[in-house]
C-alpha cells in the first residue's frame, strides 16, 4: 500500500523543527542567505527540500492571523517528473515515495518543466549540476519509518499512514468541524498527491496553485509517447527519399552539363588526335623555314 502524510494546516506554529530534521538527515547546506528555510520568503531550492513559509492574513476581514505552511516535494500517485525522465533518474516507489537518482541525472531539466507544483530545483552553483528534491526519506520509508520531518513535529501537524486511511480521517475531520474549509489539497491535483493538505484558510491565500489539473499528466502524453516510435520510423523514410532525390537531382545536373558541353564543341574533343595534329603542323612549318 501507498504510504502518505496528512498535514493539518492549523496546527504549524512554524518552529522550523521540520526543516532542520531534513538537512541533517539528507545532508544537505544552510543557504539562508539566499534561500530562507524558513519565514515570509521562505523558498525550495538545491539544498532545500522542506522550507516553513509564514502568512500574515486577516481571517473574516477583521482578526489577523499568521499561517505557516510547509512545502516539499507533493509526491504525486502519477508524477508527471517520472514519465518525463528519459533517464530513469527520478522513479516512483511502492511505498509512495517519488525517488530521484542523481548518478542517473542529465542535467535535461525536463522534470522541472514536468511538475506542476514547481518542485525539483537545479544546482545552479555546481560544476556538473543536477537536479535536487525531496526524496520523502525514502531509505527512512522502506524500512517503516516516517520521514524524517514527520518524527521530530512537536505540534503532531503531520501524519504518517497510508494514503487511504489518511484521506478518509482528512474527509471526517472537515467535515465535523466548521473551522476547515471543505477541500483537501492533494486529493485530486495531478492524479492525486501522497502528501495531502488540509486548512482553515482558502489554500489560494496560502501560496497553493489551485489551478492544477485533476487528471493524472502523464495519462495526457502517453498517446504521444506511444506514437514516437511511428513518428521516428516515418522521419527516416522521409529523410531517405530526400537523400535519393537529391543525389537523383546532382546526377541530372551532372548529364546536362556534359551534354550541353559536347553540344557547343560538336561531339567529344580526342585529345590523343588533338597531339597528332599539332605535331604534324609542327613539323610542316620546320620544313617550310
Amino acid at each position: 500500500m501507498s504510504k502518505g502524510v496528512l498535514v493539518n494546516l492549523t496546527k504549524c506554529i512554524g518552529c522550523g523543527g521540520c526543516t532542520v530534521a531534513c538537512k541533517m538527515y539528507n545532508g544537505n547546506k544552510w543557504i539562508d542567505d539566499r534561500a530562507p528555510s524558513s519565514g515570509e520568503n521562505a523558498q525550495l531550492a538545491d539544498e532545500n527540500w522542506t522550507v516553513i513559509k509564514k502568512f500574515n492574513l486577516c481571517k473574516d476581514d477583521q482578526n489577523q492571523i499568521w499561517r505557516f505552511v510547509k512545502r516539499q516535494c507533493f509526491h504525486c500517485v502519477s508524477p508527471s517528473c517520472e514519465s518525463a525522465c528519459f533517464a530513469r533518474a527520478i522513479q516512483k516507489k511502492g511505498e509512495g515515495a517519488t525517488v530521484y537518482f542523481p548518478d542517473n541525472c542529465v542535467g535535461c531539466r525536463y522534470c522541472m518543466l514536468a511538475c506542476p507544483f514547481k518542485i525539483p530545483k537545479f544546482e545552479w552553483d555546481k560544476a556538473m549540476p543536477k537536479i535536487t528534491k525531496c526524496v520523502m526519506c525514502y531509505g527512512r520509508l522502506k524500512d517503516g519509518k516516517s520521514p524524517a520531518c514527520v518524527s521530530v513535529c512537536p505540534e503532531g501537524v503531520m501524519k504518517f499512514g497510508e494514503r487511504d486511511e489518511l484521506l478518509k480521517e482528512a474527509k471526517e475531520i472537515i467535515a465535523s468541524d466548521s473551522r476547515y474549509v471543505k477541500y483537501i489539497y492533494g486529493e485530486k491535483e495531478a492524479g492525486g498527491t501522497n502528501w495531502m493538505y488540509i486548512s482553515d484558510v482558502p489554500f489560494e491565500k496560502i501560496g497553493f496553485n489551485m489551478n492544477v489539473v485533476k487528471k493524472p499528466l502523464p495519462e495526457y502524453t502517453s498517446l504521444y509517447m506511444k506514437c514516437t516510435p511511428i513518428f521516428g520510423a516515418i522521419w527516416v523514410v522521409v529523410l531517405t527519399l530526400l537523400y535519393f532525390i537529391t543525389k537523383r537531382r546532382n546526377v541530372i545536373k551532372n548529364d546536362s552539363t556534359e551534354l550541353l558541353y559536347e553540344n557547343s564543341t560538336g561531339g567529344k574533343i580526342d585529345n590523343n588526335s588533338t597531339d597528332e595534329n599539332s605535331k604534324d603542323k609542327n613539323s610542316t612549318n620546320k620544313k617550310n623555314n
